[in-house]
C-alpha cells in the first residue's frame, strides 16, 4: 500500500529535522506491515528489521545532490532507531501518544456523513423512476408519494393534462388527479338530479339503483314526488318531461313512441294474439270483446268481479266473467304540453252468455306491455271456456304468466333457438299462419322497443309475489321439463303442475 506525504513550508530552516522526526514516526506505526511511505519524490518500504529506498522523479526546484543528501541523512536515522531496544525515544511519550493516536484513528470504520438529499449519481441506475415521463430522476427536486415519483414538471392531472399544485390531490393507482377532476370522474351523479350522490352520516356514498336500467339515484327521490314511469318504472330526469296520464301515472317519452291509446290502436294486436294462441293449437271459439280503460274504471271493474286473481298493487289487465257497465275509451286522446286531452269514454253494458264476458287492458301502456297483457287475459279465457275450473292462484295465474312470456320472446327474438320448448313449438306453428308483414314488422322493431320487451319479460320472472312469480317459475320449469300441452294437461286432472 502506498501512503502518499506531503509536507509544506520546506524554506524553514527546521524543515529537514521535523521531516526527519514526521518519518521516524510513520516507520514506527508501519513497522513490519510492508507499506511503502512516500515524501513524493522518494518512497520507502517498512519491513521487519531492513529499510529500503528507492529515488523517484523530483517534483521541486531543489538540486539532485541535495535530496540526495537529505534522503541518505533519513535513512541513516531511520536505521540507527530500528538499532535501539527501545526504539526512538528523541521526542519521549508525545511522540509515542502521537503514534498511537495515529494508529487508532486508521483502525477506527469509516462513516458516511448524513446527507438527506443524496444526489441521484450515488443511487442504483433505475431507482427513481418518474411515474410521469418514466425517465430516470437525476440532479433537483422530485416529488414522491406512494412509492412513485415524478418530476415537479411530470405531476400532472391525469383527467385535465394540467400540473397539480395543490397540497391534496387524488390517486387511482400511480395515476394523480386534482381532486376535482377525480369526483368528476368518479363520484357518481344522480340520474334524476344530475348533482353528485350525496354522503350519508357514515361518510358513504348510498343511492338506489334500477335492478334492470342501472339508473343510479339519490335515495331522496323515492320520498319527494319524482314522476316515474308507469311503464319501465324509470324516474323522470330533471331535463326530460314526462307525459301525465291522470290517475297518478306518468309515461316517459320512449315508452310513449309506441303506447296504446285507443280500442283501435289495440284490436290488430289484440286478433294478432289470437292467432297466435291458433298457432299453438289453443284456438278461442268464442269473440271475447277487448275494452281499453282508465285504472279508475279497471279497478271498478275489478271490484264487481267474483272470479279471478289480481296482482296488486296495480292491476293492469281483468278478464271478465260476470255482467258489468265498463265504461271504455272512444277516441284516442289529444296530448297538450304534457298532459292528455280531451279523454272521451262511453259506457258498454257486458252482457254473460258464456264464461268470458270480456278482457279489459289499461290504456297508455307500450305495445309490447299491452300485448303481454292481453296473451296473459287470454289464457284466463282459454282456461274457462276449457273447464279449467278451482285452480289455485300460483298455478292459474302461473300458467297464464307462462303465455305472456312466450309472446315477449317471439316478439323481440324471432328466429332464436335459445328459448323454452313450449315457445319454440309455438313459433312454428304460428309461422306457418303469419304472412311475410308481421315478419318485416318483428324485424323492424327499434332497439328501443326490444329493450322494453326484455325489460317487461325481466319483470315476469323476477317478480317476487306468490302466484305471480314463484307460480311462474313453476310452470315454466314444468313447461321446459315437458312441453306446454302435457302440463295443461297435467293441470286439468291434478290442478298442479308436473314435477
Amino acid at each position: 500500500m502506498m501512503i502518499p506525504l506531503v509536507i509544506r513550508g520546506h524554506t524553514d530552516p527546521s524543515y529537514p529535522e521535523r521531516r526527519s522526526r514526521f518519518m521516524r514516526w510513520l516507520c514506527k506505526i508501519f513497522k513490519g506491515t510492508g507499506c511503502r511511505v512516500s515524501n513524493g519524490r522518494h518512497s520507502h518500504l517498512i519491513g521487519g528489521e531492513s529499510l529500503l529506498h528507492r529515488p523517484v522523479k523530483p517534483v521541486d526546484d531543489q538540486s539532485k545532490d541535495a535530496n540526495e543528501d537529505l534522503d541518505h541523512a533519513n535513512a541513516l536515522s531511520l536505521a540507527e532507531d530500528a538499532k535501539k531496544p527501545n526504539g526512538y525515544k528523541g521526542q519521549g511519550i508525545d511522540d509515542d501518544e502521537l503514534a498511537k493516536a495515529i494508529q487508532e484513528s486508521l483502525s477506527m470504520p469509516s462513516y458516511q456523513p448524513y446527507q438527506p438529499y443524496q444526489p441521484a449519481q450515488f443511487l442504483p441506475r433505475g431507482y427513481r423512476i418518474c411515474g410521469g415521463c418514466h425517465h430516470e430522476i437525476g440532479y433537483g427536486h422530485y416529488l414522491s408519494c406512494m412509492g412513485t415519483f415524478w418530476h415537479p414538471q411530470c405531476f400532472r392531472c391525469y383527467a385535465c393534462g394540467q400540473l397539480i399544485h395543490e397540497t391534496e390531490f387524488s390517486l387511482s393507482g400511480t395515476s394523480p388527479y386534482h381532486k376535482s377532476c377525480y369526483k368528476e370522474l368518479h363520484h357518481p351523479k344522480c340520474d334524476v338530479c344530475h348533482e353528485f350522490i350525496p354522503t350519508n352520516r357514515a361518510g358513504l356514498i348510498e343511492y338506489r339503483a334500477h335492478p334492470f336500467w342501472g339508473q343510479k339515484y339519490c335515495p331522496s327521490h323515492e320520498h319527494d314526488h319524482t314522476p316515474r314511469c308507469c311503464s319501465c318504472e324509470r324516474m323522470e330526469s330533471r331535463y326530460t318531461r314526462y307525459i301525465y296520464l291522470g290517475e297518478g301515472r306518468s309515461l316517459c317519452l320512449e315508452c310513449l313512441e309506441s303506447a296504446i291509446m285507443d280500442a283501435g290502436d289495440c284490436q290488430p294486436l289484440y286478433h294478432s294474439i289470437r292467432d297466435y294462441y291458433e298457432g299453438m293449437n289453443m284456438r278461442i271459439d268464442q269473440q271475447i270483446p277487448m275494452l281499453l280503460v282508465e285504472r279508475q274504471a279497471l279497478n271498478e271493474a275489478m271490484e264487481g268481479e267474483k272470479y279471478g286473481h289480481h296482482h296488486m298493487p296495480e292491476t293492469r289487465g281483468l278478464c271478465l266473467s260476470e255482467e258489468q257497465t265498463v265504461s271504455s275509451i272512444h277516441k284516442r286522446p289529444r296530448i297538450g304540453g304534457n298532459k292528455i286531452l280531451d279523454m272521451r269514454t262511453h259506457p258498454q253494458k257486458l252482457i254473460r252468455k258464456c264464461e268470458v264476458t270480456a278482457i279489459l287492458v289499461l290504456y297508455g301502456l307500450p305495445r309490447l306491455l299491452t300485448g303481454s297483457i292481453l296473451a296473459h287475459e287470454l289464457m284466463h279465457g282459454w282456461l274457462r271456456l276449457k273447464g279449467y275450473r278451482d285452480l289455485s292462484p300460483e298455478v292459474e295465474e302461473g300458467i297464464c304468466q307462462v303465455l305472456s312470456h312466450m309472446w315477449l320472446e317471439s316478439e323481440i327474438m324471432p328466429g332464436s333457438t335459445n328459448v323454452p320448448s313450449s315457445s319454440s313449438f309455438a313459433r312454428s306453428s304460428s309461422s306457418s299462419s303469419s304472412s311475410p308483414m308481421s315478419s318485416s314488422k318483428k324485424a323492424a322493431k327499434s332497439d328501443t322497443e326490444k329493450k322494453l320487451g326484455e325489460f317487461f319479460m325481466h319483470q315476469i320472472a323476477h317478480d317476487t309475489s306468490t302466484a305471480y312469480g314463484e307460480g311462474f317459475r313453476a310452470a315454466n320449469a314444468a313447461v321446459n321439463k315437458y312441453g306446454l300441452r302435457p302440463t295443461l294437461d297435467h293441470i286439468r286432472f291434478t290442478g298442479a303442475f308436473p314435477v
